[in-house]
């Protein structure tokens, strides 16, 4: 299937109209949701952010989904999107049997890969020709 680049701005706009998830307080973190997460890490895609990121490079939302290291943002973007709830309880199991955050996380995108997510988000994809 053919998804054509989604840029941060889009996909920042996207997670707005999603429905939140439930807050959860932690005095290590700066965030209430992974909503909240997602929003506020990717505003910051285009500069260094927290993590020294390169600047000047042009990064889509394929590019931000499949570089995600905390599982607990996959897991809400497929679930607040309306990813199938078989493929989302089996990325929570690849979840809960996690050796390491980025582990889950790539086992979590193997089993709902960016163009699955994407076709949830804007469901006009599922219409075009491969």
């Amino acid at each position: 299937m053919a998804i054509p680049s989604i840029s941060i701005k889009v996909f920042i706009a996207t997670i707005r109209y999603l429905r939140p998830d439930a807050p959860v307080s932690n005095p290590k973190k700066w965030y209430l949701t992974q909503k909240e997460h997602w929003i506020g890490w990717l505003s910051e895609y285009n500069g260094p952010g927290a993590y020294g990121r390169k600047t000047g490079v042009h990064r889509d939302a394929k590019f931000a989904y499949n570089h995600v290291v905390q599982p607990e943002l996959l897991l809400y973007l497929a679930t607040a999107s309306g990813v199938d709830g078989e493929l989302v309880a089996a990325a929570n199991r690849a979840f809960e049997n996690r050796k390491s955050l980025m582990q889950a996380a790539g086992e979590i995108r193997a089993i709902i890969p960016w163009e699955t997510v994407a076709v949830a988000l804007w469901p006009k994809y599922k219409f075009m020709e491969p």
